[in-house]
């Protein structure tokens, strides 16, 4: 169940000169660092719904990636590419002197928890991808047959709009926002938060990476594909989906049938945020995977990338 709660400790991370503000909850060797979607999102949202862990001996630790939340705001668009926010994560970790880790992505943290994985293995105890994919090519075709379920006038108004860029149009964002309600989050009231992490939306990071709205990916991720190197991913992984997420169970079936040792979880009436919408089914499931992996060897030794694994 989420909580607020003031952090134990909060770290400034020197990355490559800006600061990233990174958040600390428990004491345990056993830590869940968690890389949130977006970008250009503050971690609230998933750091709020996770910091539960700290009482059940995990310590959680978060951070708000550049560009978003308390840490830096550049106004850079080279800084945004998958590779340069691989190399910030190593440096929060090792930053923060944490051993290997249970690494948690959500949404596009999933991507970049992916690519995290293919570049640092040897960081990693577990990997948690949660309402992710590792195909957006794939992903799109999956959010065309998700919008065609408007009607085909709807949807022809929405193509119209996205070749003219009129993304701000009243029945554009009308459309989009009954998706969201759909595909995002299904509660009637949607937790605070969530709403503070998408009040501080920083959309420069997003339309550079993804594009305009959560249905449209045109961004320099648009042909972002991992399911080819998924099997060189040896570590226990956890997949969970939500049945109705916009980022669709056929998706998390996809990474599931490609990873050496994964398992998933689908959860009936959620869509991209399990954790709020199914708050005690999800819990449990996290902790069950977590109490069956944890305890695995804590070394850290050297860390170093892996060559060509980051585009």
């Amino acid at each position: 169940m989420w909580q607020t709660l003031p952090a134990d400790a909060r770290i400034d991370v020197d990355v490559d000169g800006h600061k990233v503000v990174a958040y600390s909850y428990g004491t345990s060797n056993e830590v869940v660092f968690l890389l949130n979607g977006g970008p250009g999102l503050p971690c609230d949202y998933l750091r709020d719904a996770h910091s539960f862990l700290s009482e059940h001996g995990y310590r959680v630790v978060a951070f708000d990636q550049l560009g978003c939340g308390a840490s830096d705001r550049p106004d850079d668009p080279a800084l945004w590419t998958i590779g340069r926010y691989v190399e910030e994560v190593e440096t929060v970790r090792r930053v923060l002197g944490l051993c290997k880790v249970h690494l948690l992505g959500h949404s596009w943290g999933g991507w970049l928890a992916i690519e995290y994985a293919l570049t640092y293995p040897q960081a990693l105890k577990t990997l948690i991808l949660e309402d992710t994919a590792a195909d957006l090519p794939h992903l799109m075709s999956e959010m065309h047959r998700l919008r065609a379920s408007l009607g085909p006038e709807t949807v022809e108004m929405l193509l119209a709009h996205e070749a003219d860029g009129s993304y701000d149009h009243p029945e554009y964002q009308a459309a989009i926002t009954l998706l969201n309600y759909r595909h995002v989050c299904r509660l009637q009231e949607w937790p605070a938060p969530l709403l503070a992490s998408l009040n501080d939306w920083n959309l420069a990071p997003y339309m550079a990476m993804q594009g305009p709205n959560e249905f449209l990916y045109i961004g320099n991720l648009k042909d972002w594909n991992r399911v080819p190197d998924l099997p060189r991913i040896a570590c226990p992984v956890l997949i969970t989906v939500g049945r109705h997420d916009e980022i669709t169970p056929a998706c998390a079936l996809r990474m599931k049938q490609n990873l050496a040792h994964a398992e998933l979880v689908v959860f009936p009436n959620s869509s991209h945020m399990p954790f709020y919408e199914e708050p005690a089914a999800y819990d449990a499931a996290l902790l069950s995977f977590l109490a069956r992996h944890a305890g695995a060897a804590t070394s850290d030794g050297p860390v170093t990338a892996v060559s060509g694994a980051v585009p």
